[in-house]
């Protein structure tokens, strides 16, 4: 009888595989759920962490906020045709080291052009007791901004420091409302430009999407921003969205608004009021001191600005 070798056991080998690809599925789906318990407890670190300095940032406001309404405010009316510097201002200032402006003399002065003003009621710069007790809190705070849900210290340093850091110098994500480094406060400012964060939580600026509506904006136009030398008044006139990379779009260059030229001021303005989300009455010239508050949108070069003027002498 012819010799047939047996067949090899088939079943044996095909145990064999499933158990490797079982033990294969196994291991993946554990390392998943380490993956997945790694990223819950990263995720609550962050959530507590968050929380943690968003805790710690109110508080600062809170601190902040005692230290500001417990010292006399001195009231100074703002004044609509502030007398023009003849002179350089004072040596002593209590400003980081500012430069010194010594405009032309007003018979030699070039009438398209702004020229610097002291301001109406301060001209030797003196600081309100206000500030002089904020800033031996936080030695970088130089203005105060009311408007709805913001009652916050006004800080500059450069125009990065207070992105992760409070008002007073600690480092915080919620970061602080900030004054653009560019601008210099020996002289009455044409234009103020504050930055802040647009926070989730409403904290800064996370407010300021609202004055898209028009109830909100009708509702808030006035803004209260204090400086150390001047209290101020302003009325919320353009909300604009912009980007800030030339070129695109929606670019507009808020800078373009700390020219001394008249008629490239003028212009700026024209066009943030083409742009805003709500139409305004309010009349705004070259020679008005603007107010903008710039917080970020979705993309990374997107803003949102709210622009507002300071209220003219009877203006309510």
């Amino acid at each position: 009888m012819p010799y047939y070798p047996e067949r090899p056991d088939q079943t044996g080998k095909e145990n064999q595989q499933k158990r490797r690809t079982e033990k294969r599925k196994m291991i993946l789906r554990l390392s998943l759920a380490a993956v997945s318990c790694a990223l819950i407890v990263y995720g609550a670190v962050r959530l507590i962490g968050y929380r943690s300095e968003l805790d710690a940032s109110r508080q600062t406001s809170r601190e902040l906020q005692q230290i500001n309404s417990q010292q006399v405010t001195e009231t100074v009316p703002p004044s609509v045709s502030p007398a023009v510097i003849t002179q350089a201002p004072p040596a002593e200032v209590t400003q980081p080291s500012p430069a010194e402006v010594t405009p032309l003399p007003e018979k030699e002065a070039d009438s398209t052009k702004l020229l610097p003003v002291q301001y109406p009621n301060n001209p030797e710069l003196k600081m309100s007791d206000r500030f002089k007790a904020l800033r031996k809190k936080g030695k970088y705070i130089v203005g105060w901004i009311q408007l709805d849900g913001v009652d916050e210290a006004v800080a500059r340093s450069d125009n990065t420091f207070f992105l992760n850091h409070d008002a007073t110098g600690k480092k915080n994500s919620n970061g602080a409302i900030f004054l653009d480094e560019g601008v210099t406060l020996t002289t009455r400012p044409y234009t103020l430009i504050l930055y802040g964060h647009n926070m989730k939580s409403g904290n800064m600026f996370g407010r300021l999407k609202k004055y898209k509506e028009s109830s909100y904006f009708y509702k808030n136009r006035i803004i209260t921003f204090d400086t150390m030398y001047e209290d101020g008044k302003y009325e919320v006139f353009a909300v604009a969205e912009i980007n800030t990379v030339p070129g695109t779009a929606f670019w507009y260059d808020v800078y373009a608004l700390m020219t001394d030229n008249r008629v490239d001021r003028e212009d700026a303005i024209r066009t943030l009021e083409q742009r805003s989300f709500v139409r305004s009455t309010v009349d705004v010239q070259a020679d008005d001191q603007l107010l903008l508050l710039v917080t970020c949108l979705d993309g990374d070069a997107e803003r949102l600005v709210v622009a507002a003027r300071r209220l003219r002498e009877g203006e309510t």
